[in-house]
C-alpha cells in the first residue's frame, strides 16, 4: 500500500518537508486508543504514541501551558513518526512501535465541544472529504438534528451527505427525504436500506479509491450495518432493534478508519449522543439555512434584529408561512450556541463579553443613583 492509497497528496507532502530531515516518516492515523494509537503508512501498521514534548505542547502542565488536546492526533489525521528499531520477531498480534512527533496541519476536521466540557475540543474525524450523516428514518428521525449535523459538517470543510437509513420502516419514505431535502439545501440525500441493501448505489459517487468518507449520526442509526456493506464484509459488530423503543441498538465503541477492498478509507465513529457546536462560524449557519441568510439580506435595515422593525424580511415570511417558524427557531438556538461556544474558544472575546456586561450594569447602577438623588 502506498501513501497516495491513503490519501497523501501534495499538499500534505509539502508540509510534511521540514520533517524531512529529522529521518521521520509520514503516516495516517487508523484507531485511537485512550494513550496509544495505530497507525498505517508505507512500511505497514505501528502501534504508537506521542512524544513528551508534543503532549506538553498540546496539554501542558496545568498551569503555563493550555491544555489544547485538540491538537493531539485523531483518526484521519497525518502525523509525523520516527519508528523504535527493533530485531528479530515480534509476537503474534503484536506491531512494531512508533513515537509521534508532529501533526500535520488538517484539511478538514469535523469536531465538536466535548461532552461534559465546555471549554474543550473534540476532533471527531480529520482530513475527511465526504461525511455521510446518517440518520434513521424510525425514532431517531429528526429534522433539526440534521440541521445540527450539518451546520458542523459545512464548517469541516468536508462535503456532506445525508443518508437516510431503514429506508424500509416508514409507509412514506420519499415524503420523509422530501422533508429532509427542504433543510438540507446544497447536501446530497440519500434514501437507503443497511438492511436488505437498497438504495446503496446512490453512495458510489463518494466511494472512490483513496477518498476518505466519515459515518456520523446518532447511535442506533445503523451506522455499522451500512459500513458492513460498504465494505463488503462484517468488519463492525451490530445490534438488533430494539423492540422497546424501536431504535438500533449502539455497537460502535471507538473510531477507526477503515482501508475497504475497493480502497475507499472509512471512518467509523461511535454515536453521538450529544453535538455541540465548536467553532462553527455564520458563514456555515448560513450555508444551513440558505434561505434564511437570503430573506434576512431583505431587510429595509441592515441591522435589522427580526423582532419589529419596519420592513422586516424575516418577520413577513414568518407571517406569510413561506418561513417555517420551527426552521426559524432552530436557526436562531443555533446561533445562540454559536455565540456562546465562541467565547469559550475564544479567551479574549470571553474577556470582552464580561467586560460588557460589567459596563452596562454599572451604567444601570449610576443611572438608578442619579434618578433617586433628583
Amino acid at each position: 500500500m502506498t501513501l497516495s492509497d491513503l490519501g497523501w497528496d501534495d499538499s500534505f507532502a509539502r508540509h510534511f518537508q521540514i520533517y524531512t530531515a529529522d529521518g521521520l516518516v509520514p503516516a495516517r492515523v487508523t484507531l485511537e486508543h485512550k494513550h496509544a494509537y495505530e497507525l498505517l503508512g508505507a512500511d505497514g501498521a505501528f502501534s504508537a504514541v506521542c512524544t513528551g514534548r508534543l503532549l506538553h505542547h498540546a496539554v501542558g502542565d496545568g498551569a503555563v501551558v493550555p491544555d489544547d488536546r485538540a491538537e493531539l492526533p485523531a483518526v484521519g489525521d497525518w502525523v509525523a513518526v520516527r519508528p523504535r528499531p527493533f530485531s528479530g520477531t515480534l509476537p503474534p498480534g503484536e506491531l512494531p512501535i512508533a513515537d509521534i512527533h508532529a501533526v500535520l496541519p488538517r484539511r478538514t476536521k469535523f469536531s465538536r465541544r466535548a461532552p461534559g466540557d465546555s471549554r474543550a475540543e473534540q476532533i471527531v474525524a480529520a482530513n475527511v472529504d465526504t461525511i455521510f450523516l446518517v440518520t434513521a428514518l424510525d425514532e431517531n428521525f429528526n429534522l433539526r438534528r440534521i440541521e445540527r449535523y450539518l451546520a458542523v459538517a459545512w464548517e469541516s470543510g468536508a462535503q456532506p451527505v445525508v443518508v437516510l437509513n431503514k429506508s424500509d420502516l416508514p409507509s412514506d419514505p420519499a415524503g420523509a427525504r422530501a422533508e429532509v431535502e427542504s433543510v438540507a439545501i446544497g447536501a446530497p440525500v440519500c434514501l437507503v436500506s443497511a438492511a436488505s441493501g437498497d438504495g446503496l448505489d446512490a453512495l458510489a459517487p463518494w466511494l472512490e479509491p483513496a477518498c476518505t468518507v466519515a459515518f456520523l449520526g446518532s447511535s442506533g442509526v445503523g451506522k455499522s450495518t451500512l459500513i458492513n456493506r460498504v465494505l463488503g464484509f462484517e468488519h463492525q459488530r451490530t445490534g438488533a432493534i430494539s423492540t422497546a423503543v424501536h431504535k438500533g441498538r449502539h455497537t460502535t465503541t471507538h473510531r477507526e478508519l477503515i482501508v475497504s477492498p475497493s480502497g475507499t478509507l472509512v471512518i467509523d465513529t461511535p454515536g453521538m449522543r450529544e453535538l455541540q457546536l465548536w467553532d462553527v462560524d455564520a458563514g456555515a449557519l448560513d450555508t444551513t439555512f440558505a434561505e434564511v441568510a437570503a430573506m434576512a439580506a431583505g431587510c429595509r435595515f441592515r441591522d435589522c434584529s427580526h423582532r419589529a422593525e419596519p420592513g422586516c424580511a424575516i418577520q413577513a415570511a414568518l407571517d406569510d408561512g413561506t418561513l417555517p417558524a420551527d426552521r426559524w427557531q432552530s436557526y436562531q438556538k443555533l446561533q445562540r450556541e454559536q455565540a456562546y461556544a465562541a467565547r469559550k474558544s475564544n479567551v479574549h472575546l470571553a474577556r470582552e463579553t464580561k467586560a460588557q456586561w460589567k459596563r452596562l450594569h454599572v451604567g444601570m447602577r449610576q443611572k438608578a443613583r442619579l434618578e433617586e438623588a433628583e
